[in-house]
């Protein structure tokens, strides 16, 4: 085998290894939507035995967690990657991170879902958490398909949609207040209500954080703790 074909063979095995890794973080993003789905469904539904599903299985969500950031280390050490590649293994390892912590962030939602199961349901049976909880899944699910495209505008349009995210929550604490200040017989329930929004609100934050390594990723610039008119104008 001749010098040439030895460098091709390594160069493709190298791209072979980083189109794994990439597949890898895919599949961990799809387990973790589906975590929040099935949390999100066992609130609104009322569903305990799903909620703590859901909260018994986050160890599959670390378990990927741990065997992306081995496979990290491993072609950190051996490849020594440079340039565009060094960037992608970055956001790998910085976007695993925060999938995990969206697993976590479910896992207290299934907790928080196997709670509210057992006390007085509301008429409209948790209408603002469902759809803060909806707004927040297609974040993630927007974050991991822009992530998959490498695709920048649609990183932007995640991380504006943080804000709204944001009021979401905002509106939900205040109404809670209302409710615990008119009968404190709901105190407990509002609580648990208003933590289960500030998980999901948290979650939004995790999804903003991935679109900003894709970002980084492609275009090779931290946009973190940057006004978003100012990453907008940068990248137009």
């Amino acid at each position: 085998m001749h010098m040439t074909d030895i460098t091709d063979h390594i160069s493709r095995r190298f791209n072979d290894d980083l189109e794994d890794l990439r597949n890898s973080v895919l599949k961990m993003g799809g387990l973790v939507e589906s975590q929040l789905s099935k949390a999100i469904s066992a609130i609104v539904s009322g569903d305990s035995e799903l909620g703590l599903k859901v909260a018994n299985d986050d160890y599959k969500v670390n378990d990927m967690e741990v065997t992306i950031d081995e496979e990290c280390s491993r072609i950190l050490a051996t490849r020594a990657p440079a340039a565009g590649d060094l960037r992608l293994i970055v956001a790998i390892i910085k976007t695993i991170t925060d999938l995990e912590r969206i697993g976590d962030e479910a896992e207290k939602i299934g907790f928080l879902a196997s709670k509210l199961a057992r006390m007085d349901r509301p008429a409209d049976s948790y209408r603002e958490l469902k759809n803060l909880g909806n707004h927040v899944l297609q974040m993630v699910r927007d974050a991991m398909n822009a992530f998959a495209r490498l695709d920048v505008d649609a990183s932007m349009n995640v991380v504006r949609e943080d804000e709204h995210v944001d009021d979401e929550y905002d509106a939900i604490t205040r109404q809670g207040i209302t409710f615990m200040m008119e009968d404190p017989r709901s105190i407990k329930r509002v609580m648990n209500v208003t933590w289960a929004a500030r998980a999901l609100e948290r979650i939004g934050d995790h999804a903003k954080n991935i679109c900003e390594y894709t970002i980084y990723m492609v275009e090779g610039r931290d946009v973190r703790h940057t006004a978003i008119a100012d990453v907008r104008k940068e990248t137009s």
